[in-house]
């Protein structure tokens, strides 16, 4: 993987989450990814696991709710890649409405670890709430 592969696959992570679509969630992971949610809680395993829990039909503690269409958006860059291992930053941004300014904007970190198909096989995020 190089910057370009990841900034690819961060391009994808952002359209999968836009479009709720399980085959984009799906070609975004490895078969037995590692998922956390939070750098502190349990990891969801298995890309069929990760793949229910970004559509709302997990019960595991940490996992999201599904975001109703057009009130999010994100941007992502990557900032290092070693080898299978990369780091991205960005911003989550949040509106009450479709249209309507982010009310709630988060600055993300990802650490992802990748196979030899491009696929994450580790992910874990971390974020902080930006203050008004």
């Amino acid at each position: 993987m190089d910057r370009r592969d990841v900034d690819s696959w961060l391009r994808g992570y952002v359209a999968a989450w836009k479009a709720y679509d399980r085959e984009q969630i799906e070609s975004l992971f490895a078969d037995d990814v590692s998922y956390r949610f939070h750098p502190y809680d349990e990891p969801v395993v298995g890309r069929e696991a990760v793949v229910r829990a970004w559509l709302g039909e997990s019960d595991h503690l940490g996992a999201p709710t599904r975001d109703d269409p057009g009130t999010y958006d994100a941007d992502y860059t990557t900032v290092a890649v070693d080898g299978d291992l990369a780091v991205a930053t960005g911003t989550s941004r949040y509106s009450p409405l479709p249209g309507a300014p982010a009310d709630r904007v988060y600055h993300n970190c990802f650490l992802m670890r990748f196979d030899a198909a491009g696929r994450c096989r580790e992910f874990t995020e971390w974020y902080i709430k930006r203050p008004h």
